[in-house]
């Protein structure tokens, strides 16, 4: 597969152009040794298209991405999945769409629906003694969707931190049943569509959908995707965006998105299916001392040790993991990976399961109420506030949600009353203190 933005920006640099245009540094590094890095940082220019009027060579790249991940139209990102999710929440606030969403869901989700004033009915996942991740009850959706007179939308994370998925086909037919838009927050799962079986939500009958390229793919941070499965916001997907991004993304990141798809269209396949049979392998040397969750597979998350003190030991042999918690170790593989690697990870976990003894798990299911709405998102979010400890906030507004572990189930979003119940779990995850609205 062609790489236009790669070309381009290495022609520049090998037809020995003056650099009378932005940036400042003129593709020389204060370290030399950063210097091929530099020379590859431009902007817009004659010749190398722009971003959010892409008609030359961005266009014909973002192309290319459609056409790997099958969708109506794919757009770049070069601030993440937040821009992106900025974006599908606009394209909802145009068509004056009621908001529906899961309470898994990333604080980039949180400050998009204060921006745009979204006043959004939860639905609530089913705890048991966890509450980073809960299961969906698809009648719980029906239920709401259903009742709803307005045009809607639902809003799901998936796969979520710990690398669950829901089941997006059943839930996007749903929405379809009483004409509302399915949104998927799928950062973490860019390379669902290249899996043996593609289970991309795109491909499942999402409407829309973000993937963080940087998360599981070999592109720069800040890397990411907006698709869309409907020709009529393909055309209003970059106004979108332009609402918040800036106006000199980063050429570096979107080369990366460029050199990706040339990965992808001739490597990933093969370099996915080396890796899953690693993890399987992984997984099953240590089938009678550690408990896996289930999930996508590249998310190795490990439930049974204290994750906090789990991470020291694994550290000690340096491996360094994605998060941790008192009940979660959590590591996120890539194809890139290697057979190597694997070993490296196989001798780690065989010294902290040596050094370490399993938590005893004890039926404290986690009682997590609906909670009461005070005032609406934005209210809250732009009000006046101050931070107090957690023993004082009885009854109080929450300002700024907290949120253990991005994208966890948020303890208290903003505008709500905070409650006895809110307290305990606050504690449990080691938050102390608490904006609340003055």
């Amino acid at each position: 597969m062609n790489t236009p933005i790669y070309n381009f920006i290495y022609n520049l640099n090998h037809n020995n152009i003056l650099r009378g245009f932005m940036p400042g540094h003129k593709g020389k590094s204060l370290k030399k040794s950063l210097e091929s890095l530099y020379q590859y940082d431009i902007t817009e220019m004659r010749g190398a298209d722009s971003l959010f009027e892409a008609s030359g060579i961005i266009a014909e790249s973002e192309k290319n991405a459609s056409k790997l991940f099958g969708t109506e139209y794919t757009a770049y990102s070069a601030s993440g999945s937040t821009l992106s999710i900025q974006a599908m929440l606009t394209l909802m606030k145009w068509e004056k769409r009621k908001a529906f969403a899961v309470r898994n869901i990333h604080r980039s989700f949180l400050n998009a629906s204060a921006l745009l004033d979204f006043d959004v009915e939860w639905i609530y996942p089913r705890y048991s003694n966890e509450i980073i991740s809960g299961e969906i009850n698809l009648q719980d959706i029906e239920n709401k969707l259903k009742s709803c007179k307005e045009p809607s939308f639902l809003y799901i994370t998936s796969p979520d931190y710990t690398g669950k998925i829901y089941d997006i086909k059943k839930i996007a037919e749903i929405c379809h049943k009483y004409d509302s838009r399915l949104l998927v927050d799928n950062a973490h799962g860019a390379l669902l569509a290249f899996m043996p079986e593609n289970i991309h939500p795109i491909h499942l009958g999402a409407d829309l959908c973000c993937d963080s390229a940087h998360k599981m793919l070999p592109a720069l941070t800040g890397a990411g995707y907006i698709h869309t499965s409907r020709p009529e916001y393909a055309k209003n997907i970059k106004k979108a965006m332009l609402l918040y991004a800036s106006t000199s993304p980063s050429y570096l990141t979107m080369m990366s998105l460029d050199l990706c798809n040339k990965y992808i269209s001739e490597n990933i396949q093969n370099d996915i299916n080396k890796n899953l049979k690693y993890i399987s392998e992984l997984k099953r040397e240590f089938a009678n001392d550690i408990d896996f969750a289930k999930g996508e597979p590249f998310h190795l998350c490990i439930k049974n040790f204290n994750g906090k003190e789990f991470e020291k030991f694994m550290y000690s042999k340096k491996v360094e993991c994605e998060y941790s918690d008192f009940e979660y170790f959590i590591m996120l593989m890539s194809p890139l990976n290697t057979e190597y690697e694997y070993k490296i990870i196989s001798q780690a976990l065989r010294y902290t399961i040596l050094s370490i003894k399993p938590v005893i798990k004890h039926n404290d299911s986690i009682d997590f109420p609906e909670m009461k709405k005070a005032m609406s998102i934005r209210e809250a979010v732009f009000a006046e506030s101050e931070e107090i400890s957690i023993e004082e906030s009885l009854g109080r507004i929450c300002a700024e949600t907290n949120i253990p572990c991005p994208p966890a189930v948020p303890i208290a979003i903003s505008g709500e009353l905070i409650t006895k119940e809110t307290i305990n779990i606050y504690k449990k995850y080691g938050i102390f203190t608490v904006n609340v609205v003055k």
